[in-house]
């Protein structure tokens, strides 16, 4: 299933079933699971390892040396769940400092020339769209979606199941289940869509939704806004899960909060 033309070192460790086209690259070092389709052009770096049943398309370049001046030549990795899908062009760097790791969960796709930079953390589903990038040691809760052209600051995080709508851009982190939206570093709703196709029952979003009038609804503090929800919240019989965890990420927050909108718009969620 190895196409002559392709160049495969003897050190990387191919396991059964595997797909790899003309013309692709397999380092030494490389480490690639059962099923996994590696197509034309594609270059896997070492210290790559690859789950099962993943798909390499055309030009994607895997675990290639961080983008990262403190990089030092020492031995790092990417590490790479099962049923994933990156898509032609998508760059995916290893870590930085020595023995750490860049990791991608299972079934995420990443589009067209999207990039994901050194140490990042992305949880399983996450979509990431064509021309999307991500910095250094950003991490992606699970079933976020990144919109194109979408970008995300080092060291910021995406909670789960948010989306980054296109073109904006964050250095502030962005709570689970809200939307993301230009100007730059602000929120503009509940992410409804993504919500109902994960299974969020209507009790579930309506909660989010009264939490986020709450919280961002307005600009003004957001310790005092949380202090307000829970208050408003131990009358009902004290904060769903989902509200608990929109509540527990804000306060592990450490660069800050993405805003509210700064006219109160958006304050329905009803995307």
């Amino acid at each position: 299933m190895i196409d002559a033309r392709a160049i495969v070192s003897p050190d990387a460790a191919v396991a059964d079933g595997v797909e790899i086209g003309p013309f692709a690259i397999v380092e030494a070092g490389v480490a690639i699971g059962p099923r996994t389709r590696i197509a034309a052009y594609a270059y896997l770096c070492s210290g790559t390892t690859l789950g099962a049943d993943n798909h390499v398309h055309m030009g994607a370049v895997l675990g290639h040396e961080p983008q990262d001046l403190a990089y030092d030549g020492a031995p790092t990795r990417l590490v790479v769940g099962d049923r994933n899908v990156f898509r032609e062009g998508c760059q995916v760097h290893r870590g930085t400092s020595p023995g750490s790791a860049t990791v991608i969960g299972s079934g995420c796709y990443l589009m067209t020339n999207g990039h994901v930079a050194h140490n990042c953390v992305l949880g399983d589903g996450v979509i990431v769209a064509t021309g999307a990038a991500l910095g250094g040691h950003v991490q992606v809760g699970a079933g976020a979606f990144v919109s194109g052209n979408a970008l995300v600051h080092q060291h910021t995080r995406v909670g789960r199941l948010a989306m980054l709508q296109g073109g904006c851009a964050v250095s502030r982190d962005v709570p689970p289940f809200l939307i993301a939206a230009r100007p730059t570093n602000c929120v503009a709703g509940v992410n409804v869509v993504g919500l109902k196709r994960a299974g969020f029952d209507r009790a579930r979003i309506a909660a989010l939704r009264r939490a986020y009038r709450v919280l961002f609804g307005r600009r003004s503090n957001l310790a005092l806004a949380r202090d307000r929800l829970l208050a408003l919240e131990s009358n009902a019989g004290g904060p769903t899960s989902d509200v608990q965890e929109l509540l527990d990420f804000i306060a592990e927050a450490k660069r800050g909060v993405c805003f509210g909108a700064r006219d109160g718009g958006g304050a329905s969620g009803d995307e």
